[in-house]
């Protein structure tokens, strides 16, 4: 037996308008392979931080649309970017990203009736 709320989130009560407004926007954030990967390749950068330099060159896409991909990450609250010299350096936001993995945790495990 854990000291932490029995379910996820999600499980626990109905989420409100706001909270539900809110986590949708996170989600349709991640919720394309690009940005995901793009996510993933930030956070696990050494440093925790990559220059968008680094990203462009891990996909066929062009540099706009890259940065499209970015500012939509960016606009979620899920990372923030740095201006040094002529690149833009982007880490993410740990308690933003936290916000999706702990929406459906623990979900692994049946909630009995």
């Amino acid at each position: 037996m854990t000291d932490g709320p029995c379910c996820a989130p999600i499980a626990r009560e109905p989420l409100g308008e706001a909270d539900a407004a809110e986590l949708a926007t996170l989600l349709k954030a991640v919720a394309d392979p690009v940005r995901l990967r793009l996510l993933s390749m930030i956070g696990s950068h050494a440093g925790g931080e990559a220059c968008v330099c680094d990203l462009t060159d891990a996909f066929d896409l062009t540099a706009p649309t890259i940065s499209h991909h970015l500012k939509v990450l960016r606009t979620a609250g899920l990372i923030d970017g740095e201006r040094r010299g002529t690149w833009v350096y982007y880490r993410i936001i740990p308690k933003q990203v936290a916000r999706l993995g702990a929406l459906f945790t623990p979900l692994a495990e049946p909630v009995s009736a």
